[in-house]
């Protein structure tokens, strides 16, 4: 069979037993055994989401869950904070747009991300914000941002903490009730190692209160409806069943590894990457204060095309990486760490990269980069 592995930041790559689990018999929704599931599925997700907050299921990605968070606490006019340190931030404001609410950018450099007391400023500034939309981590630039200080400035406004979550929950800490966090949005094909298709969206009881008396239109993802069916174990309208059966197989392996397990091993194949590229002569793109270890994103040398690295690694070898991102296209690619990745895998990924770069004219020592990986995973053996 040929390879496909996937060093991507979703969809990852999903590990043989939950392609099992996908691969069950479907079952009907409106029936006492998936109630089962779904209770399972709650449980297990509120372990992952650090919360005691409902947690709602959605059929779709992640930007559904965004879009829901939107739409749910915004009425048209309504005054908000986006934060745009990336593609993925700039996707706050997007939904801002187009459902008539009004933000307030904060631009931050790629690379970087927000401080707090940006965030502060406007607070103090303006006392109709409803609320700041962040990112956790963002994807196209490998940047996570510092959720819990910004809960601290939030948490006594009026105004709501909503955190997409999506390419970080389950990857590194996100501790939804002790930093203050009123909506999390994210999905199933990132961190939780499945395919695309299922969102979550967690809600504070202050959140709630404000979803109440929004008037934004909104109907299959109004929570209102989540709310009520949650009260039943279900959801207002037909769910991803199969990759909910299957997300209670993922929760089981979150939980049997311990949250710290699942961030150790993210951080310990960033540091091997990380290695392999410094050895290799090539720097990373996020600054060092601001690097997370969902991905490690590695500026490429001036004569290397971006887009030529990802399709031979892809196509001629099987190995799936990520590209840059509106101005970075081209010009990094994104190695990510998440989920049931391992050792061997980014060994792997690394020695291939390592011939492509070769291929295309960047001269360096032979297995340079493989070595410093390797020697790195000998002397930092995970427990």
């Amino acid at each position: 069979m040929k390879r496909n592995l996937l060093l991507t930041p979703g969809p990852t790559k999903i590990p043989d037993n939950l392609c099992e689990a996908l691969g069950r018999p479907i079952i009907h929704h409106r029936t006492p055994q998936f109630q089962e599931n779904i209770k399972e599925a709650i449980e297990g997700l509120q372990y992952v989401f650090q919360t005691k907050n409902e947690i709602y299921l959605l059929a779709g990605s992640g930007t559904a869950a965004m879009e829901a968070a939107v739409c749910n606490v915004l009425s048209p006019g309504d005054k908000a904070i986006t934060v745009e340190a990336g593609k993925f931030g700039e996707r706050w404001t997007e939904l801002c747009h187009a459902f008539n609410a009004k933000p307030e950018v904060i631009e931050v450099k790629w690379g970087t991300s927000v401080e707090a007391e940006q965030i502060k400023a406007i607070l103090d500034r303006d006392k109709d914000i409803k609320a700041v939309f962040v990112t956790l981590h963002e994807t196209s630039t490998g940047a996570v941002t510092d959720i819990k200080a910004i809960g601290e400035v939030v948490k006594n406004t009026n105004a709501l903490l909503v955190v997409d979550a999506i390419s970080g929950l389950g990857v590194i800490d996100c501790q939804t009730d002790n930093w203050h966090v009123d909506i999390v949005a994210s999905g199933s094909h990132k961190g939780f190692m499945l395919p695309p298709g299922l969102a979550f969206v967690s809600v504070s009881d202050k959140a709630y209160k404000v979803i109440e008396k929004t008037t934004n239109a909104r109907y299959y993802f109004d929570l209102r409806k989540s709310k009520k069916a949650f009260k039943e174990i279900d959801t207002p309208f037909t769910p991803a069943i199969g990759i909910i059966v299957a997300l209670c197989d993922s929760l089981k392996m979150f939980k049997e590894k311990g949250l710290d397990g699942m961030f150790a091993n993210a951080d310990h194949l960033a540091q091997g990457t990380r290695a392999a590229a410094k050895a290799l002569g090539l720097s990373i793109y996020t600054e060092e204060k601001y690097r997370g270890n969902v991905l490690t994103a590695i500026n490429l040398p001036e004569n290397i095309e971006g887009g030529k690295v990802v399709k031979i690694l892809r196509d001629v070898h099987g190995i799936s990486v990520a590209g840059g991102q509106g101005s970075l296209k081209g010009k990094i690619i994104r190695i990510a760490h998440m989920g049931c990745l391992t050792e061997e895998d980014t060994i792997t990924g690394l020695t291939y990269l390592e011939q492509v770069l070769r291929e295309l004219g960047y001269q360096f020592p032979e297995g340079a980069g493989v070595n410093a990986a390797q020697d790195y995973f000998k002397q930092h053996q995970l427990v």
